[in-house]
C-alpha cells in the first residue's frame, strides 16, 4: 500500500542513540548513483573506504568528494532523508559544547568532538585510535582502569569518576569522566571540567565555615576539626599522625564585660573589638599551631591537637590572659577587656567532641563563678559534685512526694540549769542512690527551683505533729520546736495560712512553735513578709533570727520587728574554745550582743557549742541557751523522747 520509504502512509524510522547514529553514517553509506543494488538494500563499503572517510576523502555517502560534486542532481532516493538526518547528528556531535568521544569496545577512540579537543589541549584528529584510558590518565589508577574495562566488556553499564588529567602544555585539568554503554556498539565518553565548580564549592564552604567578623573558623568548622582530632588520636578510628601524643586540649574563653561595650558603644565597635581579640589569639596560638575559632557572641576556643600535657594547655591560657590585659584602641576608644577561660586537657581515647565541649563549658562556668578574669582547669571531682547536684535537682520534687525525707532534732539546752528547753528540726534526705544527705546538699537546690515551699510545708507539718506527740506524752515539760523558714517561703507561699492550718490539724499550741528566719529574710522586710511576721506573732508563734551577726544586722530596724529570740552564729563561739587561747574580741562582741538583746526583750541562743569550757563562758556572759555537739548531735525523735523521760 504505501509509497517509498519515508513517504506518506509509512511512519518514519525513529532515530537511535547518538553514538549509533553517528557511527552509522560511517558504517552504512549509500552507493553512488547507478550502483544501487538491485534489491534496493544498502551495499557494503568498498575496501579502504573507512580509512579514506576518516581522513576526510569521502563524503558522508562514501563517494569520493569529486564524484559527489560532479554527479548530476536527480530525484531524491529513498535514503535521502536518512542521509540528512545522519549529517545533522554528525554536525551536532562536532559542534556540541559538551566534550564527547566515541569509544570502541576495545578501548580506542573512534571519534572526538571539538569541545573535547579544546578541553584536553589537542586536536580531535590526534585522539583517534588512541587508548581512551591512557588519554584520560585512567591507566595509572588500578581501580579506575579496572572499572573502565568492566564497562568496555559489558560487566557494568557506566563508569563515573573524577580525575586529574595532564594537558600537553603541562597544566592539569580536574574533570569528571563518564563512560556509558548503550544499545549501539560504540560507547559514549563525556568529560566535564569541574575545576571551576569545585573552586566555587570550596569558596562557598569557606564562607559557610568561617566567621565574617573575625575571619576565624566558626562553630561548625571547629566542631568538625574537634571531631577529627578525637578520631585521629591513638586509639581513635583514623589514627595517622606520626607525632600523635594521644592527648587533646581545649581552652574555651568568654570575654568579661563585652556586653557593656556593645550596649554603650554600639555593635560596630564591638565587632572591631572582637576582630582585634581574634588577632591576639592567633598570635598566642601560632607557635603551637593550635586552631582558633569563634563559637559565637564573645566566645572563642583554642584547640590543642596532640597536646603534650596539662602544662601546655594552662600555659596557653596564661598567654591568652596576658595578651588580653593590654588595652585595645578601637575607634578612638581605649578599651580594656579580660577573659574567663575553661581549660580541659585529657587522653583523647574515649573522648567525644560533645563530651569535651561539655567539660570545657562547665569549667568556663567555674572560672566565672570564681571571680572572672582567670582560667580554671577541669576538675573531675568538682564535676562529679556538679553532676550529683544536677541529679538531685531533677528528682527533688518527686522525692518529696515519695516521702524520702526525714527529720532529726538537735536539743536546745538552758545554759544555767542544763534543762532541755527545745529542739531544732533538721531535715535529711534518705536518697536511694546517694544515701543520707545533709541539708547543705539540697536546700539550696530546693530554693532555686521553688520546691522549698513544698518541702518547707512538709517539714513544718511533721515537726508540729512530733512536737504534739511530746507535749501529750510529757505535759509537764513544755518543749519548743524550732523550724527553719526559707526566704522564698515568705514570698511564694501563704505562710500564715499554712501555719494556722497545721497548728489546727495537729493541736499544737502556737507558743510551742518557733520559726527561724535568716537576717536576709527579715532585715528590710516590707509589705507581705512584714505583714506575715506580724500575723504570726499575733497568733502566738515565736520568731527567731538565725545565724545572727553574719548578715545585714540592722539593730534599729530589728527593734521594730516581732522577734522573740536571736541565735548567734557559731563563728562567734569559735573564739571560746579554750582558756589558754581566748579571743578577747569574740568574747566582747558576744557579751555586747547578749546585753543588747536582753535590753530589747529577746532571748539568745549560742550555736555550735562544742565543749564544756565554751558552755561555761557563754553562761557567765549571760547567754540563755546553747546548741551544739557538746550537748547532742541531731538525733531521731526517739532519742529526744528518752531525754524527756
Amino acid at each position: 500500500m504505501g509509497g517509498p520509504s519515508g513517504g506518506p502512509g509509512v511512519e518514519p524510522e525513529s532515530p537511535e542513540s547518538t553514538a549509533h547514529v553517528i557511527t552509522q553514517s560511517n558504517a552504512s553509506p549509500s552507493l553512488p548513483r547507478g550502483d544501487e543494488p538491485r534489491d534496493g538494500g544498502a551495499a557494503d563499503p568498498g575496501p579502504g573506504d573507512a580509512e579514506r572517510r576518516d581522513a576526510g576523502l569521502l563524503d558522508a555517502d562514501a563517494r569520493p568528494r569529486e564524484a559527489a560534486a560532479a554527479a548530476p542532481a536527480g530525484p531524491a532516493s529513498p535514503a535521502g532523508p536518512r542521509e540528512s538526518e545522519l549529517r545533522d547528528y554528525r554536525a551536532a556531535f562536532a559542534i556540541a559544547r559538551s566534550a564527547m568521544a566515541l569509544v570502541d569496545p576495545d578501548g580506542t577512540v573512534l571519534a572526538a568532538n571539538t569541545a573535547l579537543g579544546a578541553l584536553l589541549g589537542t586536536s580531535p584528529e590526534r585522539m583517534r585510535s588512541e587508548d581512551a584510558d591512557t588519554l584520560l590518565g585512567l591507566s595509572g589508577d588500578r581501580h579506575a582502569d579496572a572499572a573502565f574495562h568492566d564497562v568496555l566488556d559489558g560487566r557494568r553499564d557506566k563508569l563515573s569518576c573524577t580525575r586529574r588529567i595532564g594537558r600537553p602544555d603541562g597544566s592539569v585539568l580536574r574533570a569528571e569522566i563518564t563512560l556509558a554503554r548503550g544499545d549501539a556498539r560504540p560507547l559514549l565518553l563525556t568529560v566535564e571540567d569541574v575545576g571551576e565548580r569545585d573552586a566555587l564549592r570550596e569558596q562557598l564552604r569557606h564562607l559557610r565555615m568561617h566567621d565574617p567578623v573575625t575571619l576565624l573558623p566558626n562553630r561548625a568548622l571547629f566542631f568538625e576539626r574537634l571531631a577529627e582530632a578525637c578520631e585521629t588520636a591513638p586509639g581513635g578510628r583514623h589514627q595517622h599522625s606520626a607525632r600523635a601524643t594521644g592527648r587533646i586540649g581545649l581552652c574555651y574563653l568568654d570575654l568579661d564585660g563585652f556586653k557593656a561595650v556593645n550596649d554603650t558603644l554600639g555593635h560596630r565597635v564591638g565587632d572591631e573589638l572582637l576582630a582585634a581579640v581574634a588577632g591576639r589569639l592567633l598570635v598566642c596560638a601560632e607557635p603551637g599551631g593550635h586552631l582558633v575559632a569563634r563559637l559565637g557572641g564573645d566566645e572563642f576556643a583554642l584547640l590543642l591537637r596532640d597536646s603534650t600535657g596539662t602544662g601546655q594547655a594552662t600555659a596557653l591560657a596564661e598567654a591568652v590572659q596576658a595578651a588580653l590585659q593590654q588595652p585595645f584602641d578601637i575607634a578612638g576608644h581605649r578599651l580594656a577587656v579580660s577573659a574567663s577561660i575553661g581549660v580541659v586537657e585529657r587522653e583523647a581515647a574515649g573522648t567525644s567532641a560533645t563530651g569535651l565541649m561539655q567539660a570545657a563549658d562547665t569549667t568556663l562556668y567555674w572560672a566565672k563563678a570564681d571571680g572572672k578574669a582567670r582560667w580554671t582547669l577541669f576538675d573531675p571531682e568538682r564535676n562529679e559534685h556538679r553532676m550529683t547536684r544536677q541529679a538531685l535537682s531533677r528528682t527533688l520534687r518527686q522525692a518529696i512526694e515519695r516521702g524520702e525525707f526525714v527529720l532529726d532534732y538537735q536539743p536546745l539546752v538552758a545554759l544555767d540549769t542544763g534543762e532541755l528547753r527545745g529542739v531544732e528540726a533538721l531535715v535529711r534526705w534518705e536518697h536511694p542512690h546517694f544515701g543520707r544527705l545533709a541539708p547543705n546538699r539540697f536546700i539550696g537546690l530546693a530554693e532555686e527551683d521553688g520546691s522549698i515551699v513544698q518541702l518547707g510545708r512538709w517539714v513544718l507539718g511533721e515537726s508540729c505533729r512530733q512536737a504534739r506527740v511530746w507535749q501529750q506524752a510529757y505535759p509537764r515539760t513544755p518543749l519548743v520546736v524550732s523550724v527553719n523558714v526559707a526566704v522564698r517561703q515568705m514570698w511564694d507561699s501563704d505562710l500564715v495560712a499554712d501555719v494556722a492550718a497545721i497548728l489546727r490539724e495537729t493541736g499544737l499550741p502556737a507558743r510551742l512553735l518557733q520559726l527561724e528566719l535568716t537576717e536576709s529574710a527579715v532585715m528590710g522586710s516590707a509589705g507581705r513578709p512584714l505583714q506575715a511576721l506580724q500575723a504570726l506573732h499575733e497568733m502566738g508563734v515565736r520568731i527567731a533570727i538565725d545565724d545572727f551577726g553574719t548578715g545585714y544586722s540592722n539593730l534599729a530596724y530589728m527593734s521594730r520587728l516581732p522577734v522573740s529570740a536571736l541565735k548567734l552564729d557559731g563563728s562567734f563561739v569559735q573564739g571560746f574554745r579554750s582558756d589558754e587561747h581566748p579571743n578577747p574580741a569574740d568574747e566582747t562582741i558576744v557579751e555586747a550582743l547578749v546585753d543588747l538583746a536582753h535590753r530589747l526583750g529577746l532571748t539568745v541562743t549560742a550555736e555550735c557549742v562544742e565543749n564544756a569550757q565554751q558552755a561555761e563562758r557563754l553562761r557567765r556572759i549571760g547567754c540563755d541557751t546553747g546548741q551544739g555537739w557538746h550537748y547532742s548531735r541531731p538525733v531521731e525523735p526517739e532519742a529526744i523522747s528518752r531525754l524527756l523521760a
